[in-house]
């Protein structure tokens, strides 16, 4: 093994990595001189309302599949074993509840932008925080999410780093700019394919140089990789069953219920049913994606064992080990460095140009066209000059993260998360609570976001002493990991503040929702909770009526001569695919949670 760690791209893999970029870039020209070329806010930001659910789901996966996720699950999986694995287990109800609740509610208001919602609910404040928030969340990463990939690259191969960062962010941003949302999608599409063709390359290369597959089973078998579950209810174990499977149900919800970049996609669809089954069809996406990942984890611990590189200093840092893992093992066969390059920046730039996309919308639907009228040509093309400036500005917050440290590069990772829960608190405080008015939520999300703060920030700084000398040698120098850092657990338990800045990272989205949730409904109930004829309908969500529904379902079997049941199902299944049936919802209903054929509250404004 070369002791420097410095390993290099052959011209096979500066071909196929720019072939990627190539694509990419034609997809975004092809959209935009095809079809509507464009021209209309509603082809360029709804892709007109005509996508399919099977181009949408890869997308949908493909928006928050980053390469920091690509690089940070095999390298954690490597150091601690399958136990994350489990975070799969939370994309059931994170997925479910979405295609259940949030979609049919949005669906049926006919928005462009998700925090339209906030003021249909509460008023102008509080559609403004919430975008203001959600801009500074995707800025912060954007930068983050370009330059991990282009760090890691460059200290493991020498690419450049500037050429590597300078050519992502330049043809992500023309490819969106120019082709819009359609085109965003596509690229979706097609970076997708790139990532499970890499993923899937790594592992069988790799498996045949561990000895085949019986003995790369033995090797992480008997290196203690493979992980019970674990259920420690102790919230700050960074990882067990409950943190994963119940706390990522909270963090899912952040990413696939309230999102703009998600939301977005949703409405973009030809028909609610075809959002909704979009949404389903993410569900073995993500779980492909992850067992992808995971097994990458295990193959590069069946191949180095415990010898990892980063304890024999051939790379500097955890982020680096995958790409060091496949410059290494696969230098011999040309190409297939260069084609998991290529999965990696797939990773990055469906992640970015989502972002730009879904920033110029919420910053042309939600800033700019309450103030300003402009005709459709100048609306369609401020949103195209608005996704090229997002694009800009992802390469100087690149330049930004550069300047920083790594530890403040984790700090910037963190916010990213941290962001999420306070406005997913705020959505369900307006749509499962009709008594919630605009003052709670207000105050509501900015102590969600002091919440969520304080405990992040706090956690983070109260580790760094100790952390940095300890965490390298838990996760690489010993077997077992796991039961390593249990005992240190038991030995000195966080108490008082400690306790809660130990809070293991994937409960800071429930942490923070809670928070707004119970401090609007507090400050609403003291300032003058909303009164039922005052709220705006369609913006609540019928929670007592749909559970005495399950409940009638669930009990209505037992029952079984007295009524046909036929009757009943066919009511219900129009009624959740929202088909225009005539009992489609009662008076009562229509005040709270639209039926499919009404009409939308936001219908009055324009097209933008």
């Amino acid at each position: 093994m070369d002791p420097t760690g410095q390993k290099y791209f052959t011209i096979i893999d500066y071909v196929i990595f720019a072939l990627l970029l190539v694509a990419s870039m034609a997809i975004g020209l092809y959209y935009a001189f095809t079809g509507g070329r464009q021209s209309t806010t509603q082809e360029f930001l709804y892709a007109d309302r005509s996508m399919k659910c099977l181009p949408l789901s890869l997308s949908l996966m493909a928006t928050f599949q980053s390469a920091v996720a690509i690089i940070g699950t095999p390298a954690e999986v490597y150091a601690n074993g399958t136990q994350y694995w489990f975070i799969g287990c939370s994309y059931i109800l994170g997925l479910l509840i979405p295609a259940h609740i949030f979609i049919p509610l949005f669906y049926r208001l006919h928005l462009t932008s998700v925090y339209q919602y906030l003021e249909l609910r509460f008023c102008k404040a509080v559609r403004i925080c919430g975008t203001v928030t959600f801009i500074f969340q995707m800025v912060i990463y954007m930068g983050v999410g370009i330059y991990t990939p282009a760090l890691a690259l460059n200290a493991v191969t020498g690419f450049h780093l500037w050429g590597a960062v300078l050519a992502t962010g330049l043809v992500c941003t023309l490819y969106t700019a120019l082709g819009g949302l359609k085109a965003v999608v596509w690229t979706d599409v097609f970076q997708t394919v790139v990532m499970f063709t890499g993923q899937l390359a790594v592992i069988i290369v790799g498996i045949h140089q561990a000895g085949g597959l019986s003995d790369a089973w033995v090797k992480v078998r008997d290196g203690g990789r493979i992980s019970g579950i674990d259920l420690n209810p102790d919230p700050t174990v960074r990882h067990t069953f409950w943190t994963l499977g119940v706390g990522g149900v909270f963090l899912m919800l952040s990413l696939y219920g309230v999102n703009q970049a998600q939301v977005q996609r949703y409405l973009s669809s030809r028909t609610e049913r075809e959002a909704i089954m979009s949404c389903y069809m993410v569900l073995p996406c993500l779980q492909v994606a992850l067992m992808l990942s995971c097994l990458m984890g295990l193959v590069m611990y069946a191949c180095y064992g415990n010898n990892s590189p980063l304890e024999q200093q051939y790379i500097t840092s955890k982020d680096q080990m995958m790409l060091y893992f496949v410059m290494d093992m696969l230098q011999n066969f040309p190409g297939l460095p260069g084609l998991f390059v290529a999965c990696l920046f797939s990773a990055s730039l469906s992640t970015i140009s989502s972002a730009f996309n879904s920033l110029a919308t919420v910053t042309m639907v939600d800033l700019i066209k309450p103030h300003y009228s402009m005709t459709e040509a100048r609306a369609t093309l401020l949103s195209k000059i608005l996704a090229l400036s997002y694009g800009i500005i992802c390469v100087a917050m690149a330049y930004v993260v550069h300047l920083m440290n790594s530890s403040v590069l984790q700090a910037a990772l963190s916010i990213f998360g941290m962001v999420g829960g306070p406005l997913l608190g705020l959505f369900c405080l307006g749509i499962f609570f009709p008594c919630a008015n605009s003052i709670g939520a207000v105050i509501g999300l900015a102590a969600g976001l002091i919440m969520s703060f304080w405990v992040g920030i706090g956690g983070f700084l109260s580790r760094m002493p100790s952390s940095v000398q300890v965490l390298p040698l838990n996760s690489t120098n010993t077997v077992p990991a796991v039961s390593g850092n249990i005992t240190v657990i038991d030995a000195a338990r966080p108490v008082g503040l400690n306790g809660l800045y130990s809070l293991s990272y994937m409960w800071y989205s429930a942490l923070n929702s809670s928070t707004v949730v119970l401090i609007g409904l507090l400050i609403s109930f003291m300032t003058g909770p909303t009164k039922g004829d005052d709220v705006a309908s369609g913006t609540v969500y019928p929670v007592m009526r749909t559970a005495q529904s399950l409940v009638h379902k669930l009990v209505k079997p037992s029952a079984c001569c007295t009524s046909p049941p036929e009757h009943t199902q066919i009511d219900d299944h129009k009624e959740i695919n929202g088909n225009v049936t005539e009992d489609a919802g009662t008076e009562e209903e229509t005040e709270t949670f639209l039926p499919s054929n009404a009409v939308s509250p936001v219908e009055h404004e324009t097209s933008v």
